[in-house]
This record gives C-alpha cells, structure tokens and sequence, in this order.
C-alpha cells in the first residue's frame, strides 16, 4: 500500500462542488492499493502515518508526529500512484489492485484511522474530486508497506 503524505497547512476535497472533507494542520494522504496489498499493510501504513515524525519542535526540527500535535488527517484514494511510468508515454496501471478489492482496502484503513484518531476526513472512492491544499514546507513523503 502506497501513501504520499503531504504536510499541510489546511486541505479540502470537493466531489461535484460539495466539500466533503477538510482538514486543517496536518497530513493529507493520497492512498494508492497495489494487487497482493493486505489489511495489516494497511494497517502498517496507518501506524506510519500517525507516527511519523514531520513536525516541527520547538528547534525547528521534523520531531513531532500527526498524534503529538493533534493535526488532521485527510485520506484521499488514488489509484495511479500505483501506475508503472518506467517505459514510454502512457502509464500503465496493472499493479493496481481491481476496484473492488481496492475499495475494501480503502475503507478498511478509514474505519481503522477513525478508530485510531479524532481528526480524521476523506475523499470518495472512484470519484472524480478535487483537491486543495496548502502544502506547508513544502514536505511530501512516499511511503510504501
């Protein structure tokens, strides 16, 4: 399971004009599920997410996690962060799990993250969302399970 994290300093996604999840201080992850990904690497990346240290102490320093400073968490599904770019001009999306293991995967790692925090919102699986943000840093990390 792929999830590129973004250090933000407020996010939103919108599904046909309606904000349906914002966010301010904290991450905003867009969540790739390859084919063979299992509830415990979603579960894994869940772990990372909240504990990841991309935060700021008071020396300035990437000490601090989502769960130190209480900041939210907004999980947007995106199934190309899977796409093998390596040759030609057209990714190619065949490591990506199939929609509906992918979705089951998806809100499998939103129940656990609503259990696991009190800020949590998300985008819409299979829907055509947009997204803002104020990328603070900017900080983006790739991270994989």
């Amino acid at each position: 399971m792929i999830g590129l994290l973004q250090r933000v300093s407020r996010a939103h996604v919108e599904v046909s004009g309606e904000t349906i999840g914002t966010i301010e201080r904290g991450l905003l992850v867009f969540v790739g599920v390859q084919r063979g990904d299992t509830t415990a690497r979603g579960e894994r990346l869940l772990e990372r997410l909240l504990g990841y240290r991309v935060f700021p102490d008071a020396d300035d320093r990437m000490n601090l996690s989502l769960r130190d400073i209480g900041g939210g968490l907004l999980l947007v599904p995106q199934f190309t962060l899977a796409a093998d770019t390596r040759k030609g001009t057209r990714a190619s999306f065949t490591s990506a799990a199939q929609p509906q293991e992918g979705e089951r995967l998806f809100d499998d790692l939103v129940a656990r993250a609503l259990a696991a925090h009190p800020r949590v919102s998300i985008g819409r699986f299979g829907a055509d969302m947009q997204v803002g943000l104020v990328n603070d840093g900017p900080v983006t990390f790739w991270l994989e399970t």
